[in-house]
């Protein structure tokens, strides 16, 4: 062996840096991941760039080669990336002080962008937090605090979103979603009165929905008395004699079902109220 080395030590050496050298120059790039070739400072290339709705196994994924010691590769996240926002106080516009919990979701579709302008995800999802802190505050600022419990919240979402995913192109990133995950009332008085208001005005919506109930029913009442009243008058224009007795027992019917059992009615046999029992005018 000690010949050998002798023999052909420059040799062995040469094909070590050679070796070295071809492993230095591949480097894999995974699905999940872009990556970003930078020489000497600069982006020069992107391996494995997003692009919507590109299957899996024709991205460019996997071994790839660069220029050893002369070219970096910078790995960048593919997936949808989370932002959380700390807990922000919000004032709504009928002076209502919320506490509002909310988070976004983004990702990065341009890697060259990114690594110029903020140079990590991590960096990205730092300068997108204060702006969406601030873009929360400025859209529910515009609403009440009822509006964050009806379709309006989603319409207040959409704006947010859309007005952070312009910030983000900056640092070559896409807002995909926002979402509020919680919007209270801070504990104490402030919260009991705002309660207090919202049953007052709960009353007040039952008190409206019931008065205008109670004048559709007068008015549904009074139309079918007329119709009655003038059904009435049509069937005494046609048989006075019948409709007289008709309404004379009616009246015998109320009279005597409706008295207690042990009450009596004394009237003279030519009382009037019992003419019809005498044969009625005839």
């Amino acid at each position: 062996m000690e010949r050998i080395w002798e023999n052909h030590k420059l040799t062995i050496i040469a094909m070590a840096v050679v070796l070295v050298a071809l492993l230095s120059s591949v480097i894999i790039v995974p699905e999940t991941q872009q990556g970003v070739v930078i020489r000497t400072g600069e982006p020069v290339r992107v391996i494995n760039r997003f692009k919507p709705n590109e299957p899996f196994g024709q991205t460019g994924a996997g071994m790839v080669m660069r220029i050893p010691f002369l070219e970096r590769v910078q790995l960048i996240d593919k997936r949808v990336l989370d932002l959380d926002m700390e807990r922000q106080e919000v004032l709504s516009n009928d002076q209502q002080r919320l506490q509002v919990d909310a988070y976004a979701r983004f990702r990065i579709i341009d890697p060259v962008t990114m690594v110029e302008n903020a140079g990590t995800e991590e960096n990205v999802a730092m300068q997108l937090q204060p702006i969406l802190a601030s873009v929360l505050r400025q859209e529910l600022g515009r609403r009440s605090f009822a509006a964050m419990l009806t379709a309006e919240r989603g319409a207040a979402m959409t704006n947010i979103r859309n007005t952070l995913d312009r910030q983000a192109r900056q640092y070559g990133a896409q807002v995909i979603d926002v979402r509020i995950k919680r919007a209270d009332l801070p504990e104490g008085t402030p919260l009991e009165a705002a309660f207090k208001r919202m049953e007052t005005d709960r009353q007040q919506e039952a008190g409206t929905i019931r008065a205008g109930g109670l004048r559709d029913a007068q008015i549904v009442r009074a139309e079918a008395e007329a119709e009655a009243a003038r059904i009435y008058a049509t069937a005494y224009g046609k048989d006075p004699e019948f409709y007289d007795f008709y309404r004379a027992m009616e009246s015998y019917r109320r009279t005597f079902e409706n008295g207690d059992a042990e009450s009596s009615i004394i009237l003279s046999p030519d009382n009037e109220y019992l003419r019809q029992f005498r044969g009625g005018n005839r």
